[in-house]
């Protein structure tokens, strides 16, 4: 579903990506995982075609995103959890965009209420708690009814309850058939939500594997972050 090969980005000669290969497999739930500054948000950028790459390919069913007829019923994107006219409503920015991905006042609905944000929705975004306006990025990403989430960082500023509500959506929406791409650097919460884990650090990939797979007898993902991180300082040396 999603092809990344030796992908590379340079900002003033400083490489932000640096030679980052994989792959993302339907019907998961894959972790875009590392510290902030690791380099996953300039990568997710580039698959989506919002910045060009110095080198490589990055490919959505083996085309660029640019090229994919209706994008926004097979990709549904959430990038910025801040991006919203704040003087409009919750309801008014899903009415934004619902004709751009083909949907009517009915999924606006109903994208509130399974959101959280159905007594909220005629309240200004300005107004909105951070992780409200999750939520709302959320929404908006869902209008399309797409066959692949991207997400970057969507637990920022939820709260418990908030998270364990992400969780349990992203969860049933990989178990209906669908797919997610889900960046974060908070490895602990990412442990028990996805499947598969691609760990980022200073603009390189260090693993991509099946959460299993990577962790060791009794190892938390924080502590195999760890292992890595010192293993790939230990090869450089």
């Amino acid at each position: 579903m999603i092809s990344v090969r030796d992908l590379r980005k340079e900002f003033r000669g400083t490489k932000a990506v640096d030679r980052v290969s994989f792959d993302v497999a339907a019907g998961r739930i894959t972790g875009f995982l590392g510290p902030n500054g690791a380099g996953k948000t300039t990568t997710l950028r580039m698959l989506l075609g919002l910045i060009r790459p110095t080198a490589g390919t990055a490919r959505l069913w083996g085309h660029a995103y640019a090229e994919l007829p209706e994008p926004t019923r097979r990709v549904g994107v959430g990038l910025d959890g801040e991006a919203f006219v704040g003087g409009r409503t919750g309801r008014g920015h899903l009415l934004c965009y619902a004709p751009a991905a083909g949907c009517g006042p009915e999924r606006v609905e109903r994208l509130l209420a399974e959101a959280g944000l159905e007594g909220a929705g005629d309240r200004p975004v300005f107004g909105y708690s951070t992780g409200m306006k999750q939520r709302l990025s959320l929404a908006t990403a869902l209008l399309g009814d797409p066959e692949l989430l991207i997400l970057d960082e969507p637990s920022n500023g939820l709260d418990p309850e908030g998270m364990l509500w992400l969780r349990q959506f992203l969860r049933a929406f990989a178990a209906s058939g669908r797919t997610v791409l889900v960046s974060s650097h908070l490895l602990g919460e990412m442990e028990q939500t996805v499947d598969d884990v691609l760990l980022m650090h200073h603009g390189r990939l260090l693993c991509a594997e099946p959460l299993g797979s990577l962790l060791e007898t009794g190892e938390s993902l924080e502590s195999a972050f760890m292992r890595l991180t010192q293993a790939e300082n230990g090869a450089r040396v």
